[in-house]
């Protein structure tokens, strides 16, 4: 029997851990979600894989190759042009399907009984059987409901609170006929739950539902990933780890050095070639891979580090994913649900906040604290003000919070009731941070009196004119234009927002 592992999708809800991955190569337990996925299939003696790429392909084909230092034997079917769907790229390999055959998803963990599904599939001489489980919650996923025998009645995609008629959803596992794949129209983007089973319905085909009993988890989201990794490493899923258990709940790979003095409370894994310092703890639910060294004294609680990662000195790391990579320097710390990409940086006693996303090669500067997701531009740094006044990224360092923040740590150094002029340039960024600024000012009860867009030399001249207290000038910073640059004045016209 063949098996389509769908495996094209670029996964942008798990970013920045798919920047430079497709979803199915994203590592649980040190390990590819597709090679758990393989390893399902093997376990039901299905050995022949056509594996279906669009996102980054040359990811999984130089990873797997021909499939034979994995048991399985491997095919490869790349969208070249658009992606076609999860039925119109299984239609594109149709040729290659001549007697039933199975359709799973890329980018699940389960441990489903494949091989009941497919005997379900024959008993009842289905042309296809959707391979369905109960969820508690289904809005997420797509909803069927069956009759007493299996037969599937009714379909409901992503529904709302209201529209929930079934806990049962559908998982994306499929055994299928040859023939269905008739009912599709070739090189076209089409879906089987939206397209193809609703027609099958309407002709009338034999299509059923077999709920399976297992573990099954969708990994389409960040908050799903740490469960997945979390679930694998408690054995609430059938999983192969792939290193030795040295003792119950401890898992570790060859070659690993770990300091006599290092505290380590089970389950955890730690994978090959890695060296972990003195006084080092690590808490239940750690999992770390490859080539990863640990500093002393860091304490580690519950983080999934990935392979390759520099982990310094004191440093505290809270169930948060750490990429391939990654370099966390002395006593930095990245607490729950921050997610740091590939390659990047955080400096000495930086901080990253909860659930903070970091995009791949960035750094953060010694000492910082970075509160909001780091995507565009290579640093956040420690200190925004600088000799010609505040300046930062925008939108980045310099957000509309950020500017409200700052007008009204500004307005409160006056005298309540005072007057402030607020000037920028024609920038549509200058604007919405001008904006952001009057509205900090204003909420400590200072009066503004909006110049809007006025050139930097014509604002300082005003300024003394009027009967004000100071004013603010907002522009695209002149050497750096990703840059906010925010200058304040007194009364005189003389910028006094030059660092301490």
């Amino acid at each position: 029997m063949r098996a389509v592992l769908m495996a094209g999708g670029s996964g942008t809800r798990l970013r920045p851990l798919t920047c430079d991955l497709p979803k199915p190569m994203v590592p649980v337990l040190n390990r590819p979600i597709a090679e758990h996925i393989l390893n399902l299939l093997k376990r039901h003696h299905i050995t022949e894989i056509i594996a279906t790429l669009h996102y980054l392909p040359d990811v999984m084909r130089d990873y797997f190759q021909d499939g034979s230092d994995f048991g399985v034997q491997m095919t490869y079917a790349v969208e070249e042009d658009q992606p076609l769907g999860t039925a119109g790229c299984v239609k594109n390999v149709a040729e290659l399907l001549d007697r039933t055959f199975l359709v799973i998803s890329g980018d699940s963990i389960t441990d489903f009984d494949l091989t009941a599904a497919i005997q379900f599939h024959h008993q009842r001489r289905s042309k296809a059987t959707l391979i369905l489980t109960r969820v508690p919650n289904p809005i997420d996923f797509g909803v069927v409901i069956t009759d007493e025998k299996g037969h599937i009645s009714r379909f409901l995609e992503k529904p709302s609170t209201s529209e929930i008629f079934s806990d049962t959803v559908n998982t994306g596992i499929y055994v299928l006929e040859p023939e269905v794949l008739d009912y599709l129209p070739a090189n076209q983007e089409t879906d089987f739950s939206k397209d193809l089973f609703p027609l099958l319905l309407e002709k009338g085909e034999p299509i059923y539902g077999y709920i399976a009993e297992g573990y099954w988890c969708d990994v389409g989201h960040l908050d799903a990933y740490r469960d997945a990794q979390y679930d694998g490493l408690y054995r609430k899923v059938k999983l192969d780890f792939g290193y030795g258990e040295r003792s119950p709940g401890f898992w570790i790979g060859q070659n690993t050095h770990i300091d006599p003095t290092a505290r380590i409370e089970p389950p955890v894994l730690i994978g090959s070639n890695c060296r972990i310092g003195s006084r080092v703890q690590i808490d239940a639910g750690t999992i770390i891979g490859d080539n990863v060294t640990i500093g002393a004294d860091a304490d580690l609680k519950r983080p999934i580090v990935w392979n390759g990662a520099i982990i310094g000195e004191e440093a505290h790391l809270r169930a948060c994913v750490i990429a391939r990579g990654t370099r966390v320097d002395r006593r930095a710390h990245i607490l729950e649900g921050a997610v740091v990409g590939p390659l990047s940086t955080i400096g000495e006693e930086a901080q990253v906040s909860p659930s903070v996303r970091i995009w791949p090669s960035k750094r953060v500067e010694p000492g910082a604290t970075l509160n909001i997701n780091l995507i565009w531009g290579h640093a956040a740094q420690r200190n925004l003000f600088g000799q010609r006044g505040v300046s930062g990224l925008a939108n980045i360092d310099i957000t509309p919070e950020f500017a409200v923040k700052l007008g009204a740590a500004y307005g409160s150094t006056l005298k309540s009731g005072c007057h402030v002029a607020v000037s920028r340039d024609q920038r549509s960024i200058s604007r919405m941070v001008s904006r952001s600024l009057i509205a900090g000012l204003m909420s400590v009860g200072i009066n503004v009196q909006n110049l809007e867009a006025t050139a930097i030399p014509l604002a300082r001249l005003i300024v003394p004119t009027l009967s004000i207290a100071g004013g603010i000038h907002v522009r695209v910073h002149p050497d750096r234009p990703d840059y906010i640059l925010i200058e304040f004045f007194d009364h005189k016209g003389i910028n006094i927002s030059k660092a301490p």
